[in-house]
């Protein structure tokens, strides 16, 4: 089968990409697995080395490179964006509460995409909005999973307990009460990247008078339904 492009460069990295899909190659094997002259395996294995789309291991192999995996990161990233939206309508619409996806950037947590309550008390978070991850059930959520020595950073004055991110782990959701606003509530559950690590946290967060003392009563299924319907579309290719 004619796999070519028409532009020959290009084709022949697509090569050898192709080939350290299996594994680790040194030159020889790349050559064996290509079919390229030995001179431009080697030519185009350290250019795409310069672009860290190859790396090297400790024997001095040729391995695929760490800019693949940012790459694949960010395309994960645009299909949980693109799928967040009618996700969230429909948590916002079976709630009647404002639904918001939140991604941990550092010691903060962004909200990247939202839908909001449309009338009536509610609670805004704006998209792009950095909140603390000390408090707030998503908070919750994204730091519960976490290994242990950043955990235990995480923790060190926030509103919540290991004890109480235990829970987390056991019911797979969370929820707060005035944790990081008086008079707000708020129910969350996790998103799970390819691999099953949390990648996000999906939320309805609204007036304590509405969501009550108990908002996991009350909406945990719904918040759960949605993190499983974004992490379903993550875990899909293409």
């Amino acid at each position: 089968m004619d796999n070519s492009s028409g532009v020959g460069v290009l084709d022949k990295a697509a090569l050898v990409l192709s080939a350290l899909e299996s594994g680790p190659a040194t030159l020889a094997g790349l050559v064996s697995a290509t079919g390229l002259a030995r001179p431009t395996a080697h030519r185009l294995a350290v250019a795409l080395e310069h672009h860290r789309l190859v790396a090297r291991d400790m024997q001095g192999r040729f391995i695929l490179g760490p800019r693949l995996a940012e790459l694949a990161a960010a395309a994960g990233e645009d299909r949980l964006l693109a799928t967040a939206g009618p996700v969230l309508t429909h948590l916002r619409d079976v709630t009647g509460e404002s639904a918001q996806l939140y991604r941990r950037q550092g010691d903060m947590r962004i909200c990247v995409a939202a839908a909001e309550r449309l009338s009536g008390l509610r609670d805004t978070v704006p998209v792009g909005s950095t909140l603390t991850m000390k408090a707030g059930s998503s908070a919750q959520i994204l730091m519960a999973w976490e290994e242990p020595e950043r955990l235990h950073r995480g923790l060190q004055g926030a509103r919540f307990t290991a004890t109480a991110l235990s829970g987390v782990r056991r019911r797979g959701w969370a929820q707060s009460i005035g944790e990081r606003e008086p008079g707000v509530a708020s129910v969350s559950a996790p998103v799970r990247g390819p691999s099953n690590r949390v990648v996000a946290a999906v939320s309805v967060s609204g007036p304590i008078e509405r969501l009550t003392r108990h908002p996991g009563r009350m909406h945990a299924q719904a918040v759960i339904d949605a993190a499983s319907r974004l992490s379903e579309a993550l875990r899909r290719t293409g």
